[in-house]
């Protein structure tokens, strides 16, 4: 029988009123989709303009995804491993896709990208291992490299500088293994792929690169590949593991890493996070294979660049940024936490809707408004949301 008694709950509520006396309390919101995934109701407001999804090409709602998927829906969920009886011929064929998508000799499919880093991390790692991982690599590499019981060393934020310093520092015959994101989940920024591909060379590093943010969207320029940030920069073939997910451009669910024979054999037979969880059900496959399709023709790709540019040189006039933004990610840096809830709240009044991206996802004090451009935001779409944040910066002083 669960205790009543005051104190017995009483560590739960110091914390959640600390939470709250900082900002830093977080509540769930009931959201559906109206048109796509931009128009949505959110919790009890209708006709919502999203600019926070991740759902960068609107792939998610398209037509043919979801006829394919209902087609092949036999059973809701193998309800076993892969290990077991959960290896489907859909889930083969899909990472025989994401194999020739990453041009790697074969993929291996996780219920998530959170747990593909995790389960891959935590198998290359080990008490004769150092690990060298960005500042503000994702929380899901964070945790598999303090699983992986090997020494962990933090480099700058994209820093090769400092990471290569840091790897000649880390002499003897110990495994070294770097890891980095190939566009930055916050921040919107490419990882200097180059420069790390040279080093991990010149050092005997394995390379593990989580590029969900960058996959599908990104590639090879002159063969329209969109097989991510690798591809784009040209080093495709220098990174020992592609990571990513199926549910941010592709619309879908699921996550994988597209890698060597060997190293993919390696985590089927070590990977706990593989091993010991229930596979992804095999209609989701059919819905990540159709929807490859749609992506590689690469029009959706076009819109997205397109809407990327109109709303950075907005915001560039606004003085909001910078730069002119390079990815979908664009961050509006706000600093306190308080602030950032309360531009959030401004910009919804307006119709938009945005969060406040706090600590721990970001260092306190570095407080931002994480927009995210879609392929399916009309011209219409992105001056209303540009006339929104005018209003709520105006209104914070921040303009």
């Amino acid at each position: 029988m669960v205790s009543t008694q005051p104190n017995h709950y009483g560590f739960a509520k110091r914390e959640l009123d600390y939470l709250r006396s900082c900002d830093l309390y977080r509540s769930l919101n009931i959201d559906n989709s109206l048109k796509g995934s931009v128009r949505i109701r959110h919790n009890n407001q209708s006709n919502i303009l999203n600019f926070c999804s991740n759902d960068y090409m609107g792939i998610s709602t398209r037509k043919e995804v979801i006829k394919s998927t209902k087609k092949s829906l036999r059973q809701i969920s193998p309800c076993s491993s892969r290990l077991i009886t959960g290896n489907t011929p859909e889930l083969e064929r899909l990472e025989d896709m994401l194999a020739i998508h990453r041009n790697t000799q074969t993929a291996l499919v996780f219920p998530t990208g959170y747990v593909a880093n995790i389960g891959t991390i935590t198998v290359l790692g080990g008490k004769n291992c150092v690990i060298f991982s960005d500042e503000l690599n994702h929380a899901s590499i964070i945790d598999g490299c303090r699983l992986s019981d090997a020494e962990i060393r933090i480099f700058r934020h994209n820093d090769v500088h400092d990471l290569e310093q840091k790897i000649e520092q880390a002499r003897g015959s110990r495994r070294k293994i770097v890891v980095t994101e190939g566009v930055f989940s916050m921040d919107g920024d490419f990882a200097n792929l180059k420069e790390i591909c040279d080093i991990c060379h010149s050092h005997d590093a394995l390379l593990v690169v989580d590029d969900a943010h960058g996959d599908f969207i990104f590639g090879n320029p002159r063969d329209r590949s969109f097989s991510g940030v690798p591809s784009y920069f040209g080093v495709n073939s220098k990174v020992d593991f592609h990571i990513s997910s199926l549910s941010k451009a592709l619309g879908c669910f699921g996550g994988y890493v597209a890698t060597s024979r060997q190293m993919r054999e390696l985590l089927i037979n070590r990977s706990k996070q593989f091993i010991y969880t229930s596979s992804i059900p095999s209609h989701l496959c059919v819905s990540a294979m159709t929807a490859m399709e749609i992506a590689e023709s690469g029009h959706l790709q076009y819109k997205l660049f397109r809407n990327i540019d109109f709303f950075g040189r907005e915001l560039c006039k606004m003085g909001l940024v910078a730069d002119q933004p390079r990815t979908q990610i664009i961050p509006i840096l706000i600093g306190s936490e308080k602030n950032a809830v309360r531009f959030s709240k401004l910009v919804l009044k307006k119709g938009i809707l945005t969060q406040p991206i706090r600590f721990p996802t970001v260092k306190k004090g570095c407080a931002r408004i994480r927009i995210s451009i879609s392929a399916l935001h009309t011209r219409v779409n992105i001056l209303n949301a540009v006339d929104a944040i005018r209003y709520a910066a105006a209104k914070l002083k921040l303009i």
